[in-house]
């Protein structure tokens, strides 16, 4: 996979953000800056000395001086009693302050981090933190204090690298915090020395001997920005990627101010770092024997660090391990995959081997010359599959909303609007890019393993992130949790539990709350997908980029998570984007109009799951999810939050993120510079489609949804809505055909029933199969077949373009021409493969029965209208496709014809059945009926159909026989209350003559 380079310490161009903005700049102390410290001090003194002074000496000790009796209760309340009252309530208030002023000024001088929250001292802590802000902001020390100098107006401007130091052979010192006015005359003599260095270090090889051992300090805070040893590594070794040597040579050994690092993302202002013997460069680089400024006490700590051993470790460890992670950090490692067998997983397989190059290179542009699919959805198999299975489950409900719930009349057979344009090339992407089977075996596999735990009583592992590869499944855990319950296995390491594919296939569907409901596709790196667990993140996770890029993403997780198959019911909060995404999953996605709302939703919800699990006794939501437990209490809430928050916001934000993955809450927030407080988790998506995170090891190739292929996705779930208004009273079928003795079709193909074709002579040889199941799909869809739908509906696990186009040919010629020398199987405008007129099938001539009758000349002619019904009728032998060969026709599961078919059916028998009754003719109603039963037996109005013809005969002893086999058909669910009533309406006596009859 290509990776993404990043510049070395002397370049210009940008590397790869993380956890660690860009350095502000010292600011130049103005003569406001000396007159605001003034009177900060001057308040301090006040409030610090002064209110205990004046307390003390004019006011004198409030309390009792000795031990309170009862009677001291009953005394009258004077003035003096509520003076020393208040008085107390001031030393209580003096105390607060101070200890706020004491934690501020241990935070501000120490550089590290945010200061700690004293309890219940909002408005004091940050009063005392603006006036020690204000204090230090003449000194060396303010730049570290970051919070409350926006409020006091001091604008930092600029951008640049913080000042490193680094002492080569002889540790003796390195440049330490200086005072600003020395600083300018250092740089120029520094620079120099750098650039001295480095040309010294090229002379001599691009790898340094092992005497050669150079050392940093880590710098205090610029602004809000913090050192990380990702930027030390990309200033002084020029990849940022190499953090991992120096945080391997200083692994475990003690700081000077006696801690140690444990966490690469975890270091301290004033730690000395040993650095490999190839750094060099930087902005500002020291060489300690020749830096008469650097002090004397950072020398000694140079010293003794040295001694602490590490000076002669390998220099190059680990560098070409980019990606195994260190066990001691907190990242998202590529799991080590099996070599690949003759499985290849869904989309991987039909990408690599379809021409991918066919597949539109501009992903926002959507190919408008129509041949080419979006390739956003062709490269994303779960949100593919996710959307697919969404708009088939819309469209079904649509029909049944059609066939049933029309008032004052029946409504003919609805058709779902065939989509053209962007609306029909992103269909056709989410028919190739589909993965069914992935998010299948993903689904039962996460649900077998919480089952299986449940059984051993096991508590869920956290995990943070999925890898899917080669048809495996990785887990990823938080932290080893023993072994896995079989069939899974452990890993590469202990956080790694894994299942083969050939497991998976074996698992059951189980009645089970889905255990991980928050993981959502990412992208892709070197062959796996990754599925980070948003749920689970130990706070925020922040992304950067430009607007554009980050929508994309927001986009993309807020649809695989409306719609993916391995969730139970859970909530989507969108802000600031994505109003118009609510339609792919109104009962799933929420859409708040800025962050205040958010801020009040948040904050109610936050304390009532923190209360629900403390009453019922649970850890977290994982351990509220298996068991006994009413799982549906612990459904997530994922919060995606496009629009940056301000500084007050962000932080209560962190707040409240703080306990957010125990209590199945997961916030993904934007941010335009990365600098985001309380980000756990940093990444960057960038205009090449990269997603970065470099403290988690990550470099994907970003799973994106851009906003043209949003449009078109959002539009085909509008167009299926099935509260959508009807602008008639039904839908003209796809493809009409000429039923008269001249519209003899050169080409029949009968699907309703056992597949049949008549006019053509069947193919010899094992194609045969293939050929008709291409000639199905095309005759399904009258509008034109994508070739890339066509090689994935016939090849499911991929093939390629000379494969697929060899079919073609051979289909073409089978079908022939028709007699103007027209192939019969030809291609449109766009690029589709389409069929002419003269091939035509049951379904079609079904269809257009139906149509005629109820729309055309049977409506005033009611002979015509029964011959023709009467006619659809006899078409009918069965289900669709009946008697098809196993392990071929998959692609039906993406259709809704097998919902149509049923329902046309059903207003074919009801239709016929009202035209006997009018002429009193119950039998030949109850026959059509029947008919219709054989195709249609779950639908309900057919039997309330001939529940009436039947009673209209008068032969109760047929209406009884009749009502017992309908309880029968019930079974134990019994049967729908309008049926009951219906039968209490025409046989008051069907239940005792039920009883009677079983």
């Amino acid at each position: 996979m290509a990776r993404r380079t990043t510049s070395s310490s002397t370049g210009s161009s940008p590397g790869p953000r993380n956890r660690t903005p860009q350095p502000l700049p010292r600011r130049r102390r103005s003569f406001g800056d000396f007159v605001k410290a003034f009177f900060a001090f001057v308040a301090l003194l006040v409030l610090l000395v002064g209110v205990p002074g004046a307390l003390a000496t004019q006011i004198g000790w409030p309390l009792p001086s000795g031990t309170p009796s009862l009677s001291w209760l009953q005394q009258e309340i004077t003035v003096g009693t509520f003076i020393n009252v208040l008085t107390v309530v001031v030393w209580f208030a003096w105390a607060q302050f101070t200890a706020c002023v004491l934690v501020e000024m241990k935070a501000a001088l120490s550089g590290v981090g945010l200061p700690n929250r004293v309890p219940g001292a909002g408005p004091s802590q940050l009063l005392a933190r603006q006036l020690v802000a204000a204090l230090l902001l003449v000194g060396a020390t303010a730049a570290s204090f970051t919070p409350g100098l926006s409020q006091l107006g001091q604008q930092l401007e600029g951008n640049q690298r913080p000042a490193a130091a680094a002492a080569q052979q002889t540790p003796g010192g390195l440049l330490g915090q200086q005072q600003e006015q020395s600083a300018s005359s250092a740089a120029a003599a520094l620079a120099e020395q750098a650039a001295n260095a480095a040309s010294h270090a090229a002379d001599s090889g691009s790898t340094a001997e092992g005497d050669d051992t150079k050392f940093y300090r880590i710098q205090p805070p610029e602004g809000r920005h913090h050192d990380s040893l990702w930027e030390i590594a990309e200033r002084h070794l020029g990849d940022g990627r190499r953090y991992k040597e120096i945080y391997q040579l200083n692994k475990d050994r003690e700081q000077p101010d006696g801690s140690k690092l444990s966490e690469a993302s975890l270091i301290r202002p004033g730690w000395i770092l040993e650095m490999p013997g190839d750094a060099r460069g930087g902005d500002l680089v020291e060489m300690p024997d020749e830096a008469p400024k650097v002090s004397e006490e950072v020398q000694q700590q140079i010293s003794d660090y040295a001694k602490t051993g590490g000076g002669d470790q390998q220099q190059g460890a680990d560098r070409q391990g980019d990606r195994a992670g260190d066990r001691d950090t907190t990242q998202i490692t590529i799991p080590e995959q099996r070599p690949s067998g003759s499985y290849d997983q869904g989309q991987q397989g039909q990408q690599g081997q379809q021409g991918q190059e066919h597949a539109s290179s501009g992903a926002e542009a959507g190919d408008e010359s129509g041949f080419g699919l979006p390739q956003a959805l062709l490269g994303a198999p779960l949100l593919a599959a996710g959307l697919l299975g969404a708009l088939g489950r819309r469209r079904r409900q649509a029909l049944w909303q059609s066939a049933l719930g029309a008032v004052g009349g029946r409504r003919g057979m609805m058709e779902p609007p065939t989509p053209t344009g962007a609306a029909a090339d992103v269909q056709d992407a989410l028919l190739v890019g589909a993965d069914p089977e992935g998010v299948r075996l993903l689904d039962r596999s996460l649900r077998g393993l919480a089952a299986s735990l449940a059984e051993e009583s096991r508590p869920l592992p956290t995990v943070y992130a999925a890898w899917m590869s080669n048809g495996d499944l990785h887990l990823q855990l938080a932290q080893p949790a023993g072994r896995p319950p079989a069939p899974w296995q452990l890993g590469q390491d202990q956080t790694f539990w894994m299942l083969a594919r050939d497991d998976a296939e074996r698992y059951e569907e189980v009645d089970t709350a889905a255990p991980y409901p928050g993981l959502v596709s990412l992208g892709t790196m070197d062959d796996s997908r990754l599925l980070l667990n948003l749920e689970s993140v130990p706070g925020i996770v922040s992304l950067s980029g430009s607007e554009r890029d980050r929508a994309g993403v927001f986009a993309s997780v807020a649809a695989e998570l409306a719609t993916n198959g391995w969730s139970d019911r859970m909530t989507i909060t969108l802000v600031g984007f994505g109003q118009d995404l609510t339609p792919l999953a109104p009962n799933r996605l929420r859409h708040l109009d800025d962050i205040e709302a958010l801020m009040e939703t948040m904050e109610a919800e936050t304390r009532q799951r923190r209360g629900a699990l403390g009453a019922a006794g649970h850890d977290s939501v994982l351990t509220g999810r298996t068991g006994p437990a009413q799982h549906t209490r612990w459904a997530p809430h994922l919060v995606l939050l496009a629009a940056e928050p301000s500084a007050d916001d962000a932080i209560k934000l962190a707040e409240l993120a703080a306990d957010a993955s125990r209590l199945g809450i997961g916030y993904l927030v934007g941010t335009e510079s990365g600098d985001l407080p309380g980000a756990a988790w940093e990444m960057e998506i960038t205009s090449e489609g990269k997603l970065l995170a470099p403290l988690l090891g990550l470099e994907l190739d970003a799973q994106l949804l851009p906003v043209a292929q949003q449009r078109a996705v959002v539009e085909l779930f509008v167009e299926a809505d099935p509260e959508r208004e009807e602008t008639g009273p039904s839908s003209a079928p796809p493809f009409l055909v000429d039923i008269s003795e001249q519209g003899r079709p050169a080409v029949y193909a009968r699907l309703v029933g056992p597949y049949e074709i008549i006019g053509l002579d069947t193919p010899d040889g094992e194609r045969s199969p293939l050929m008709h199941e291409a000639l199905a799909l095309l005759l399904l869809h009258r509008e034109g077949v994508h070739p890339r739908v066509l090689s994935s509906a016939l090849w499911p696990r991929g093939v390629t373009e000379d494969v697929r186009d060899a079919l073609v040919e051979r289909l073409r010629d089978w079908l022939g021409n028709d007699p103007d020398g027209t192939p019969r199987l030809g291609t449109d405008a766009t690029g589709r493969l389409t069929l002419a007129k003269s091939v035509v099938s049951d379904l079609d001539v079904l269809r257009s029965l139906y149509h005629e009758a109820t729309q055309g000349r049977g409506i005033n002619n009611r002979a015509v209208r029964g011959r023709l019904l009467t006619d659809a009728l006899v078409l009918v032998r069965g289900p669709l496709l009946a008697e098809r060969p196993a392990g071929r026709y998959g692609w039906l599961t993406h259709e809704i014809i097998d919902a149509q078919l049923p329902l046309l059916v059903a207003d074919i028998g009801l239709a016929l059945s009202t035209f006997h009754l009018e002429k009193d003719r119950a039998e030949k109603a109850i026959e059509a009926l029947n008919a219709a039963l054989g195709s249609a037996p779950g639908d309900e109005r057919l039997w309330h159909e001939l529940l009436r013809a039947t009673h209209s005969t008068g032969d109760d002893d047929r209406l009884k026989r009749l009502a017992a086999d309908l309880v029968s058909r019930s079974g134990a669910r019994g049967l729908p209350p309008r049926t009951e009533a219906l039968l209490d309406e025409l046989l008051p006596t069907w239940r005792s003559a039920v009883v009677a009859a079983g």
